[in-house]
């Protein structure tokens, strides 16, 4: 089994990849190039060893619902061949290719929103990849698994919704 610093390692050798740090030490990495509404190719990595990749548009993986497979227990060219795959699979547009979902998408403008606060700071609330995330400008405060959870936290901090 690759420790968590060797998973990093890899997935940081490939330049196409954006590393995105999350709560609790845990890592993602998204292909911004993606010709899909799926951008994650790595998901949570975590330092317990855990931590999933992108198969949705793949045969022959054994994928979650959201179309995540498991590498925790995958060897480096195991995990290599896997990374190739998912971003090839990515980079190819198939006009009603089926990329796994368990939830139903948001629709764009439920997604983005800016809040304020009296003191004049901005936060963004983003949904990406079925959690929403909390910015301050390109940094990441909070993550949430449901859009009242988000809210709330927002509304205790201070932050209203802009119109």
């Amino acid at each position: 089994m690759l420790t968590f610093e060797q998973k990093l390692a890899i997935l940081d050798s490939y330049p196409q990849l954006e590393r995105k740090n999350v709560s609790l030490g845990r890592v993602n990495y998204h292909y911004e190039e993606s010709q899909h509404d799926k951008k994650t190719v790595a998901y949570h990595l975590h330092p317990n060893g855990n931590g999933y990749v992108f198969a949705g548009l793949l045969r022959g993986y054994e994928a979650d619902d959201k179309g995540f497979v498991n590498i925790r227990d995958y060897s480096e060219s195991e995990l290599r061949s896997l990374l190739d795959a998912s971003i090839t699979s990515l980079s190819i547009y198939i006009p009603d290719a089926p990329v796994a979902s368990k939830r139903k998408k948001k629709t764009a403008a439920a997604a983005d929103s800016l809040w304020t606060n009296d003191e004049g700071h901005t936060l963004t609330l983003k949904l990406e990849d079925d959690l929403w995330y909390v910015y301050a400008d390109l940094n990441l405060e909070m993550a949430f698994e449901t859009l009242e959870e988000a809210k709330e936290y927002l509304a205790e901090e201070g932050f209203t919704a802009q119109e």
